[in-house]
């Protein structure tokens, strides 16, 4: 019985219509309650939920009609966001849901295009070794909870596992999303959402199954006001994050939290909040970071804090994931190294990534739980 319910979710979800078939089940549900309550002649009360179920009846009879059929009034193109900051521009990004159906235009096409070419071809944009790629899909591809979109970028790696090109996944196509966000653009990622086979049938000559593994996809194009409730009421439940307290710390057993106001860590501003509110699966938040600190004695007089960056003590920032996730937890992380890195450099703070040995890291004997605790990278100031 579960498994016949398993598959009548996946088909429902992957044909597009689990986000309208769930409102009738309520309004179904309503319905049975309706009957019971005027058995014992509860007026008000059935009338209360009569009218709720007739309003949510209508509302998604009205979604069906405009997203799931397209029936629906042309609507503009977004603005670009030429003069806002950086840390503005990624706070203002929030994944989008319902797209227009509309395709892009050439000129904003070809500059995401131009964009992704950059980020995949640069050597010097990777933490690992291995080539990574983004492919260009046009077609409505079997995703969830996605409606509208018609627009991907396909990531793609060596099919032989590499951790770290996983993470340069994440980092790389953030920095896409970031200039797409610039652009107008609307984006979202979607990795348990997407139906590989579907992706791979499309991709044709351009993915090789013995040799190539697809991590995720990301949809581009322009938002749509037009958004089944559903979806409404699952971007407004997941739109909230852990505090700053819960993903930054001064120690490797992530148990002292980080005082991001006060010296030295102030001087990276707003840097936290843009990892804060990075996306991640399920908005699981999976990444967590640690301040490393010098341990000389003249560093933590507090009569004689030094005025640079680069006198504070501070010399870099290990970034960790907490699941043993293998592909969403360091796309995760992925994801928050470029926003660390895209708010330092607006800060004009210079510093590089580099993997470090446990012996580097100076925490060899430490009591910390690998398993729940996996390092990943550092960021390093430079000197």
């Amino acid at each position: 019985m579960i498994s016949f319910f398993k598959k009548l979710k996946l088909k429902l979800q992957f044909t597009g219509w689990l986000q309208y078939l769930l409102p009738l089940v309520i309004v179904i549900i309503f319905l049975i309650a309706v009957s019971i309550i005027w058995m014992f002649e509860l007026m008000i009360f059935a009338n209360l939920f009569l009218g709720t179920s007739s309003l949510l009846f209508a509302i998604t009879l009205f979604d069906i009609l405009t997203v799931k059929y397209d029936i629906r009034p042309r609507e503009k193109l977004s603005k670009r966001y030429e003069g806002m900051d950086e840390f503005d521009l990624m706070r203002a990004r929030r994944s989008c849901r319902s797209f227009q159906s509309r395709l892009l235009t050439s000129s904003d096409r070809e500059e995401l295009l131009e964009t992704s070419q950059k980020f995949h071809a640069s050597e010097s944009d990777k933490i690992g070794a291995h080539a990574i790629r983004f492919e260009y899909i046009n077609a409505r591809l079997t995703v969830w909870p996605v409606v509208g979109a018609q627009e991907f970028l396909v990531a793609i790696v060596p099919k032989a596992y590499s951790r770290k090109s996983v993470i340069d996944v994440g980092r790389n196509l953030q920095k896409i999303v970031h200039h797409a966000t610039r652009m107008g653009l609307a984006s979202c990622w979607i990795g348990p959402g997407a139906d590989q086979e579907s992706i791979a049938l499309q991709l044709g000559d351009r993915f090789k199954a013995s040799e190539d593994h697809i991590i995720c996809v990301c949809a581009f194009g322009y938002k749509s006001w037009f958004t089944p409730i559903t979806l409404r009421i699952a971007s407004f439940i997941q739109h909230k994050r852990l505090p700053i307290s819960s993903l930054f710390f001064t120690d490797p057993l992530l148990k002292e939290p980080i005082s991001e106001l006060v010296y030295p860590f102030n001087l990276f501003g707003r840097c936290y909040e843009v990892c804060q509110w990075a996306p991640s699966s399920f908005n699981a938040q999976p990444t967590r970071c640690v301040a490393v600190m010098e341990t000389d004695e003249e560093n933590e007089k507090e009569h004689n804090l030094p005025a640079t960056i680069n006198e504070s003590g501070l010399l870099r920032f290990d970034f960790y994931a907490t699941t043993s996730s293998r592909y969403y937890a360091p796309v995760a992380l992925g994801i928050w190294c470029a926003n660390w890195e895209i708010g330092c450099e607006a800060l004009g703070v210079n510093g590089h990534f580099e993997l470090l040995s446990e012996k580097q890291r100076n925490i060899s004997k430490m009591p910390i739980n690998r398993e729940t605790s996996k390092y990943d990278v550092s960021w390093v100031l430079d000197k």
